[in-house]
């Protein structure tokens, strides 16, 4: 063919595509057909650029060959099949790229996110920059061109989540990092600021001016991401990707950005071993990772899950970029209560390496407290009587060069169409819920309330230990017991040493099957007592984890400090559950400790209910303090206890809230606060509401909503009941009078006998 074909006119295209052996007569109307089929506009000059190409690739793939003898039916197939192919790639082929169309934006935008952001985001950032975003933005800035990690805490809806978004399409498009990794409290959560991005791309008209290399491809798809794969430039795939979880940017020749990824995860997702192999073979591993909002509301209120979560973030997190490369990272956090993940990650003491911002929507308040207080009543009264605050409004403008004295606010144009300043805004955020205000907007939260002044932290139970070894029993114990509380997937035990008047010591405690984690719930167990014991059968799985457990801590000698060996005198065990009693008892009845184990039962007694001390004793029975072991007979034969759930609790809760040295008190084993941060939310699962009924006053324990496990609270409380039934008592419960009598003598024993 003497003439390119894509330098033709549309009628000359015309002529020249019936001249092929594709054989059917194809009119101007016909080409208008194929070129809606394709995708394009009427008039478009990419459709007349797409049909050139047409002709070309027809000239190519499709040379004249000799007319096969034969079906004319197979000859008009064969000539469809032909003309459909080429239709088919040419619709694949996104055309010539637009050009840019003002290079120097561009250009300053590859070195400035500033310029950035206020170029190709306007109606996003609206607003002035506050010298605390100016602040963000640098660090931001720098940590995609020359590394770094850097925690920053902002007041919620100042922008910090959108601001980090864009700065993952900064580097992606100018070719700062070639694999931006997204991370969420949870992947819903990633996933949503990767459909945020996707939203950027596919529909910024400005980034389309000015990155067409990178936007152009990705508008082509029309938002369906079946067309990733087919896709063509020039008759050469680009590899873009477009998915729920990831983009890959279309490779272009000449693109800066060219293969550049974006991956999202929840940070307790599948994090470790990210990586992603390019079209040229290369293997990519994230340089870039952005945390948004590392932890949730519930997260934030556990100790051991804030834990988890911190060696992740210092684990799998950082580790993403493989041997021997530095990550940079950027996280946006909230501060939701003291001590927190985002508390502790802003701490530079704790972690300088994150380089901690932690910035605030109030620096100094108003020094005029009782206008404010008028204020505050002005505004209630306007809200019952018209539905917004117009007369509190009206009140501050009249006062406000009063009441705005002594005032630093971070961000003056923060405040919504009803108000008047960025003070009225923030002022009226305190005034609806003030421990909301110092959480979400000032980073600073108010401390714990936790309802009683007796009623022990998980900061307080982890931090209660004696520095005594783990299965080490101090000196001047005598009784050593053990409680096992049982599930379906796992059992936990508690092992407590007991001096004579309830000092206590927890000297070990665990779960079996081994979890070997700092940190699981019974939900998301992972080798289960089924799996331990290779059986399908509850029943039996219960039975061999309760053989191997027993075996292996009641049939030893515990070692005493001063050398003495002594065994534990009393294991219960719980059979409560109902689908486990006929097992428990069954267990305790064969087994080998038959002398030791004993099947327990809690029972909640509540204000309204009899009380232990109330029930008739029958023959047989053995009553303690608010525990008894009833007689039996029939079908369950085995001697078992029941006691006062409400008042063990209370007991045992007691016992940690009595300081270290003084009679009665109860510690842990060890000498630093992490290793039982996990034993301190069981223990802390809980907590008393104070009822009354029948004339008497008692707690009565009730789980907390955000709270899932407390079995180890149980096991504690079951050992303390077990000491009971030893004759460990503690001065004043048990009714009976402890001070040392006089020894009479022989003669003085005659005479008071005769007297």
């Amino acid at each position: 063919m003497a003439t390119d074909p894509r330098k033709l006119r549309p009628s000359e295209l015309c002529r020249l595509l019936n001249s092929t052996p594709l054989g059917e007569v194809i009119n101007e109307r016909q080409l208008h057909r194929h070129r809606t089929r394709a995708g394009m506009r009427i008039g478009d000059a990419r459709s007349v650029d797409l049909l050139r190409y047409v002709a070309w690739l027809v000239e190519i793939r499709h040379a004249p060959r000799p007319e096969p003898d034969g079906d004319p039916y197979e000859k008009l197939k064969d000539r469809a099949r032909a003309r459909n192919v080429a239709l088919a790639i040419a619709g694949r082929d996104i055309g010539e790229l637009p050009a840019v169309l003002d290079p120097d934006r561009k250009s300053q935008a590859a070195s400035d996110f500033r310029f950035f952001c206020e170029s190709y985001f306007p109606l996003t950032f609206h607003l002035p920059w506050s010298p605390d975003h100016l602040k963000v933005i640098g660090k931001i800035e720098q940590a995609v061109l020359r590394g770094g990690l850097f925690a920053m805490a902002m007041p919620r809806g100042s922008g910090k989540t959108t601001i980090c978004e864009c700065g993952c399409i900064w580097a992606a498009l100018n070719g700062h990092r070639e694999f931006v990794c997204l991370i969420g409290s949870d992947e819903g959560h990633a996933m949503d600021m990767l459909e945020s991005i996707k939203m950027e791309l596919d529909g910024n008209d400005l980034l389309l001016e000015d990155y067409p290399e990178v936007v152009f491809p990705i508008q082509c798809l029309d938002g369906i991401a079946n067309r990733c794969n087919g896709q063509l430039y020039k008759g050469e795939r680009t590899h873009i990707g477009w998915t729920a979880r990831e983009i890959v940017l279309p490779t272009l020749p000449d693109s800066i950005g060219s293969g550049a990824i974006i991956k999202v995860a929840g940070i307790t997702g599948r994090i470790r071993g990210m990586k992603y192999k390019r079209a040229d073979g290369q293997t990519m591993r994230p340089s870039l990772v952005v945390i948004d909002d590392p932890q949730t509301d519930e997260s934030a209120r556990s100790l051991s899950q804030c834990a988890t979560r911190e060696s992740i973030l210092a684990g799998a997190i950082l580790g993403l970029a493989g041997p021997g490369k530095k990550i940079s990272g950027i996280m946006p956090c909230t501060v939701i209560r003291p001590d927190d993940m985002a508390d502790s990650i802003l701490c530079r003491d704790k972690h300088p390496e994150w380089n901690g911002e932690r910035t605030k929507m109030v620096y100094t308040f108003p020094t005029d407290e009782k206008s404010w207080q008028r204020y505050g009543e002005l505004r209630g009264d306007s809200l019952r009587q018209h539905g917004d605050i117009r007369l509190a409004t009206d009140f501050y403008v009249s006062n406000r060069e009063a009441m705005d004295a002594g005032v630093s606010i971070a961000w003056p144009e923060r405040f919504n169409h009803d108000e008047v300043s960025a003070i009225q805004h923030a002022m009226n955020l305190k005034l609806q819920d003030e421990a909301a205000f110092f959480a979400e907007y000032q980073n600073e939260p108010l401390p714990v309330d936790t309802g009683t002044n007796d009623e022990l932290t998980t900061d307080q139970i982890a931090g209660k230990f004696s520095r005594m070894q783990r299965q080490a029993v101090p000196i001047a114990c005598n009784h050593l017991t053990m409680f096992i509380d049982v599930q379906a997937n796992l059992l936990f035990y508690v092992i407590a040493a007991w001096e004579d008047d309830f000092t206590g010591y927890v000297v070990d405690y665990g779960e079996y099957p081994d979890q070997k984690r700092p940190y699981f719930t019974l939900r998301d167990a992972r080798h289960t007592l089924a799996l331990a014991a290779n059986t399908s059968g509850l029943e039996g799985s219960i039975y061999a984890g309760l053989e191997r457990v027993t075996e292996a801590y009641l049939g030893r000698e515990w070692k005493r400090d001063d050398g003495a060996m002594i065994r534990i005198e009393r294991c219960l065990i719980d059979a409560n559950w109902g689908s486990s009693t006929d097992v428990v008892y069954q267990f305790c009845r064969q087994s080998a400790h038959a002398s030791i184990v004993m099947p327990s039962h809690g029972r909640f007694v509540g204000a309204s209910s009899q009380p232990f001390s109330e029930y008739k004793r029958r023959p047989g029975d053995r009553v303690g303090h608010n525990w008894r072991m009833p007689n039996v007979k029939g079908k369950r034969a085995v001697r078992h206890v029941v006691y006062d759930t409400n008042y063990w609790k209370s007991f045992v809760h007691a016992r940690l809230s009595v300081a270290m040295g003084d009679r009665g008190c109860l510690s842990l084993f060890g000498d630093s606060p992490d290793q039982h941060r996990l034993f301190a939310e069981h223990m802390s699962a809980e907590y008393r509401v104070k009822t009354e009924g029948r004339g008497r006053t008692v707690d009565e324990w009730k789980m907390r909503p955000e709270r899932g496990d407390n079995h180890w609270f149980d096991g504690l409380v079951g050992c303390a009941v077990a000491a009971s039934m030893q004759g460990v008592t503690l001065d004043g419960t048990d009714g009976s009078d402890r001070t040392q009598r006089k020894r009479l003598s022989f003669a003085e024993l005659q005479r008071s006998r005769r007297a």
